[in-house]
């Protein structure tokens, strides 16, 4: 029984190596080529209940370095209940944003596909770029993020940091969702997309209708993003991209708790319940089951036989090496490097979060904006 066991735990460690050290060669293999684009963009922000950010943005957008006559900003309320629409409406300068309001809706899942997908059929850009109304972007961000285009691409995927945080909880945050971003970066290197963040990204609008929008995926309350470059990647022959430059990298607030920091991780996961690639959710499920192999290892070795600690260190050690080659190879180019200093404090927490975060996605509902949303 503990050799059977010993090989399940090996076979489950070499998946996830391999997975890792895929992701580190995929990010090898981006590099950033600009090329001449003259197609009219539109910016799609939608937001609920912001009124703590929303003018932050806005300030961030009207700077951005882009002629203000090759594109438009649309701001999609979904129902917001503060001021956030009053805010917007006073403080706009700018001739190309104007703000709609999505009509009410009583349904528990798709608000935020409802939001864009409304922006999208009252834009007049070729190319649709999403953001949110808690993020803040650079001059260049939308400049950086339209280079990438050339006439095959379809889909652009964006870099998307926290900002810098001097508390713990703020530093692991940061390092754990620079992970999530490189890992998305490293897949699309290699021809795998599979993560990417509705908070920075870019695709053809051509190809949203020609592959059906979010028409599959409106009954669901997340993964207007994922889902979407999931499907552009099955159904067309389009290339999608990684913007690997730290101009494009668009930055967001951390989470100010744990409760929220997990709801947010939460309604994350409950993507992956909903790939269509079947391998791709095996693949999910079997790196989720190297983490749980990681704390039965722990049991084990402490209550039944001490050969499952010398099978959890080999697990640990490969696992700690590879993430580290992603994250400092991340950190080269996009990210702050102070992040890494937090790295062997966020390896051991990283364990039950994945563990909690991935249950947790699969029952149940959670909250996002004020609202309870259903799976």
């Amino acid at each position: 029984m503990i050799d059977i066991l010993l090989i399940i735990f090996l076979l489950l460690m070499l998946h996830y190596s391999g997975f890792i050290f895929s992701v580190y060669r995929g990010l090898n293999k981006l590099s950033f080529k600009e090329n001449l684009n003259n197609e009219f963009i539109t910016v799609i922000i939608p937001f609920r209940n912001e009124e703590e950010n929303i003018l932050r943005c806005l300030k961030s957008i009207e700077a951005l370095n882009f002629p203000e006559v090759n594109y438009e900003v649309i701001f999609v309320d979904d129902n917001s209940t503060d001021s956030s629409i009053e805010l917007l409406n006073k403080n706009i300068t700018s001739n190309n944003i104007k703000v709609l309001s999505l009509q009410s809706k009583n349904s528990k899942r798709g608000h935020k596909k409802a939001a864009v997908k409304f922006g999208i059929e009252n834009s007049k850009g070729e190319i649709i770029v999403t953001t949110d109304a808690d993020c803040f972007h650079g001059k260049d961000w939308l400049k950086t993020m339209i280079l990438t285009f050339d006439t095959n691409t379809a889909f652009v995927s964006g870099p998307v940091e926290f900002e810098n945080n001097n508390s713990l909880f703020g530093k692991l945050q940061k390092l754990e969702f620079a992970g999530l971003i490189l890992t998305g970066a490293g897949l699309i290197g290699n021809r795998t997309p599979i993560i990417c963040n509705g908070a920075n990204l870019a695709f053809r609008k051509k190809v949203f209708y020609e592959v059906g929008g979010y028409e599959d995926v409106m009954n669901l309350s997340s993964g207007e993003d994922e889902l979407l470059m999931q499907k552009i990647s099955a159904k067309t022959n389009y290339e999608i991209k990684f913007c690997m430059n730290k101009k494009a990298v668009v930055k967001t607030e951390p989470k100010n708790s744990f409760k929220e920091f997990i709801n947010q991780r939460k309604r994350w996961a409950s993507k992956g319940l909903f790939y269509k690639n079947k391998s791709l959710v095996l693949k999910l499920i079997l790196i989720f089951l190297f983490y749980f192999s990681l704390i039965l290892q722990t049991i084990f070795g402490i209550f039944y036989n001490g050969i499952f600690l010398y099978s959890l260190f080999v697990s640990l050690f490969i696992k700690m090496f590879s993430e580290y080659l992603v994250l400092r190879k991340g950190t080269e180019i996009l990210f702050d490097k102070s992040i890494l200093q937090v790295f062997l404090l966020a390896e051991i927490l990283q364990v039950p979060y994945i563990i909690l975060s991935g249950v947790s996605g699969m029952f149940g509902n959670y909250k996002w904006k004020d609202r309870e949303l259903e799976r």
